[in-house]
């Protein structure tokens, strides 16, 4: 699978308004999260020989799933299904202890693919929770980051996912009490709910760091950069994909007509028509190759140039485990 993004070259559109443009996020797609677990995999494969088993989804998108699976990896979504001796990779989206002292106990080889920066939170909630304090979690229901990270503190720790959430909670008034976020969440989406937090739980602790995943404030502050700049914006990613549905979330309440479409297939031509200048995007956790497909298939409805948006170039990467590197 292609990783890397291809060199487009910049267009300062002199004739866009006769031909078309397709304007292109920057940043967008893999993230150094995304990038390493799918690298964890791939060596695996290479080091190890297939099968390969991943608890869950490695990340959260069909094409690179698929790729993965056609070479051997297999995915499971509970430890009993992967015989004695085997290898397993935990997802990008982390576990609980419970699991991985299951996997332990059955024998396992085990490989870590959660995110250094999900690896975080959990830490800071065991931390907090070692301390008696009261947790709370800003997250989507049966997300398997959530899942994972409430695994880390399961007798002290509550999910709420609104404002609504926050006032039903029960927690006494004189308890110690603090928060952390999933990390696909982004800073505006949490806010009104912090606010509610703070305003129920005057004394409660923050987390020293944001828990917010660098990619994605930034994914969804280029979307902010470009939405105003388009007639309809295209976001590359699976359904079950939470920041890309954010980010064809927050296009919409920004104006703009957007679908979110994970194969070319999936582009009608009727959204189209009449739309001069079309913007796209691509979750954490689709690869460039994946969004030039669908670039390449835009470009058959219509002529029209391409254009790379400013932006930030992200240059974090997170090394391996041991054992792969």
């Amino acid at each position: 699978m292609n990783k890397t993004s291809p060199t487009i070259a910049n267009n300062n559109g002199d004739n866009s308004d006769a031909v078309g443009e397709i304007l292109l996020a920057q940043p967008r797609g893999f993230c150094a999260g995304v990038d390493r677990a799918i690298t964890i995999v791939e060596q695996a494969l290479q080091k190890f020989g297939a099968p390969i088993y991943v608890r869950h989804e490695i990340v959260h998108n069909a094409y690179v799933v698929n790729d993965l699976r056609e070479r051997g990896a297999i995915f499971i979504d509970e430890l009993s299904e992967v015989p004695a001796g085997q290898t397993v990779i935990f997802s990008a989206h982390g576990v609980s202890p419970a699991v991985r002292q299951e996997a332990e106990e059955r024998g396992l080889k085990i490989f870590d693919a959660t995110c250094p920066l999900v690896t975080k939170v959990h830490v800071e909630v065991a931390k907090m929770r070692r301390e008696g304090m009261h947790i709370i979690m800003i997250g989507h229901r049966g997300h398997p980051e959530v899942e994972g990270t409430m695994g880390q503190a399961p007798d002290g720790i509550q999910l709420v996912e609104n404002v609504k959430d926050v006032e039903l909670l029960t927690i006494p008034s004189n308890s110690p009490v603090a928060y952390v976020t999933q990390t696909t969440l982004s800073v505006d989406e949490t806010k009104e709910i912090v606010e509610a937090l703070k305003k129920k739980f005057p004394a409660i602790a923050q987390p020293k760091k944001q828990d917010i995943c660098y990619a994605t404030q930034n994914r969804q502050d280029a979307v902010k950069f470009m939405a105003p700049q388009v007639d309809l914006v295209i976001v590359v990613g699976s359904p079950n994909s939470s920041n890309s549905n954010r980010l064809r979330e927050l296009s919409e309440k920004l104006g703009v007509i957007s679908y979110m479409v994970d194969h070319p297939d999936q582009l009608k031509p009727e959204w189209f028509v009449d739309r001069k200048r079309i913007g796209l995007t691509a979750g954490a956790s689709a690869p460039e190759s994946l969004a030039q497909s669908i670039i390449d298939r835009i470009k058959t409805l219509g002529p029209r140039q391409v254009r790379v948006l400013d932006g930030i170039i992200e240059n974090t990467a997170f090394p391996l485990p041991k054992g792969l590197s």
